[in-house]
């Protein structure tokens, strides 16, 4: 049964009805964005570099069985146990299996995305464990009893004061501490404790190389070293889509992830798993969750591509003013906004129409990953599904009538163009027009487009000729 519908342009308005913070989450995504930009300008071979990764993509999801196994097959021989989930459900009870198995109530998280699509951290909970997100980032949302609003940037819709309030109320920093520093030193002092205190340790995966059957795990913050270092249990968890076939291959993704996602030359760090530690466990999780049907559809089978860098988010005009909660999705922003809609086409109907369609996402994705071009496609199958509102069904029916009938086309045309330049405001900017609460029209052109064309059509007088 599906969930209920959620509406991207009811949340979006909650959004921005805070004037300060919209614009201030706009900058500064937009600054992430430049500082991007200057990376990929300073890489002579950038476009090259996205070429070979999209195809060395490509090539892996068209081999996926082969690769799978190879990995899982080299990852048991270094003494890695390799699980396999179907959905978000069997990987919740395979995790919380191996936790239980080993008597463990105190974990450790880095952040994952994966466990946050999986809602892994609840079912843990609802088991009397503690789980507690080392990511700062993560960290803060977690306390605040918030979910992620951004891929990387988990708590970029979080300002410094509201950060301070929070840490006064959860460690108890002194109450109007907005020093960043300070709040950073203060979180790291109350981590530390917890990573001593764990008996295991959750990451997510960013690669995995079939060739060795290693795990790549990139961070700025080196707390997902510190979390699988001290406990003797090191969960792994991972969407098949992360694989790549051989160790040479890495190098391509990791010189793309960083400078995409926040214009570094390379994550802080970037820490290779080879099997567990003398004396400890690792377990790999891989999960399916709908992924399969995904590589089945060849429409949308590329959005497997993404590497979760966040580039599509930092320059998409529509998710730095809305926020990456009025997506209602673990993945915002346009890369989410395709993916949603394969698991609940109901439920997330309206965010492939939260997009402006100026292909800039494409244009930074450092796969190539054709996302406009799949948001106008789920738009398609969408109003064939009659997934969409009546209201914008009946009102495209009566556009598309409209553009095939020329007469109409033009009559209609003029008067528009007359009445907007007579009638008072309010007759288009009222309560029952919701598209314009927040637009305002332009000033209406006294000729088309085609009474100016075919003036400058017209052969000039030969006496006007020099």
């Amino acid at each position: 049964m599906s969930a209920p519908s959620t509406d991207h342009a009811k949340l979006a308005n909650q959004f921005t009805r805070d004037e300060d913070r919209a614009h201030w989450h706009d900058g500064a995504l937009w600054f992430v964005r430049q500082k991007r930009d200057r990376m990929a300008h300073s890489l002579p071979e950038w476009e090259q570099l996205r070429k070979l990764a999209a195809q060395v993509k490509a090539h892996t999801l068209a081999r996926l069985p082969h690769y799978m196994e190879e990995f899982e097959r080299n990852a048991t021989a270094m003494g890695a146990v390799v699980h396999w989930a179907r959905d978000a459900a069997e990987h919740n009870e395979i995790v919380s299996g191996i936790l239980k198995a080993n008597n463990v109530t105190r974990v450790v998280k880095s952040k994952s995305m994966l466990t946050e699509e999986c809602h892994l951290n609840p079912h843990l909970e609802s088991l009397g464990m503690q789980v507690v997100d080392t990511d700062l980032g993560e960290w803060i949302v977690q306390l605040r009893g918030e979910t992620p609003s951004h891929i990387v940037l988990p708590a970029i819709h979080i300002k410094k004061e509201e950060v301070g309030e929070t840490f006064h109320q959860h460690i108890g920093t002194p109450k109007g501490s907005s020093d960043p520093t300070f709040l950073t030193r203060a979180a790291r002092k109350e981590l530390r404790q917890r990573f001593i205190g764990a008996e295991a340790g959750i990451t997510g995966v960013n690669f995995a190389i079939a060739e060795s059957g290693g795990i790549v795990v990139c961070t700025n913050e080196g707390n997902a070293d510190l979390g699988v270092s001290l406990p003797p249990l090191h969960i792994a968890c991972m969407g098949l889509e992360k694989l790549v076939p051989r160790l040479q291959d890495l190098s391509l993704f990791t010189r793309l992830l960083a400078r995409s996602a926040t214009g570094q030359p390379i994550t802080t760090y970037t820490s290779h798993f080879h099997g567990p530690r003398p004396g400890a466990q690792m377990h790999i999780v891989i999960v399916d969750n709908g992924r399969t049907d995904i590589r089945a559809n060849p429409v949308y089978q590329e959005s497997l591509q993404c590497i979760r860098c966040g580039a599509c988010m930092n320059t998409c005009p529509v998710y730095r003013r809305s926020g990456g909660h009025s997506y209602s999705a673990t993945v915002p922003g346009p890369i989410g906004s395709v993916l949603s809609p394969t698991k609940d086409a109901h439920k997330h109907h309206s965010l492939p129409y939260a997009c402006t369609l100026c292909g800039s996402c494409t244009d930074v994705c450092p796969v190539k990953i054709p996302l406009h071009h799949q948001l106008l496609a789920w738009r398609g199958e969408l109003a064939e599904r009659k997934l969409i509102p009546f209201s914008k069904r009946i009102s495209m029916k009566g556009a598309s009538y409209v553009f095939r009938h020329t007469w109409l086309y033009n009559s209609l045309g003029w008067i528009a163009r007359k009445s907007l330049r007579i009638l008072p405001n309010w007759i288009t900017h009222n309560p029952l027009n919701t598209w314009a609460r927040a637009r305002d029209l332009p000033v209406a052109p006294k000729q088309s487009f085609r009474e100016i064309y075919r003036q400058r059509q017209r052969p000039k007088d030969d006496s006007t000729d020099s």
